[in-house]
């Protein structure tokens, strides 16, 4: 299916709207090891911190890498990596960002 995201701004009490990321999906070798990461898709959150769509259709683990440096200069970038076991299902991950903390969860 799909995954998506939404960032929101803790410390400002609002969504994170133009926070660019990016989809990675890790690349096995041939012994089924990780070997590196492949980009899969770049977005950026709309007005609502809200990226949708975004194609994590295959089983694997996969990361979510946000350059949050306009909103936290002490968390620069985030990587949230995380695993889809049912590639039919949608997942949502989102990100509660703070300029000196952050929160992730499995969202619905």
């Amino acid at each position: 299916m799909s995954l998506s995201t939404h960032v929101l701004d803790t410390g400002a009490g609002q969504p994170a709207a133009g926070v660019a990321l990016r989809l990675e999906k890790t690349i096995l070798g041939f012994d089924g090891q990780p070997r590196g990461w492949k980009l899969v898709a770049e977005a950026v959150t709309d007005a609502d911190g809200r990226a949708g769509a975004l194609p994590a259709d295959t089983a694997g683990r996969w990361r979510l890498v946000f350059d949050t440096a306009a909103r936290s200069s002490f968390f620069p970038e985030v990587t949230i990596t995380f695993v889809i076991d049912d590639p039919t299902a949608h997942h949502h991950v989102p990100l509660l960002l703070a300029p000196y903390g952050l929160s992730s969860y499995r969202g619905s």
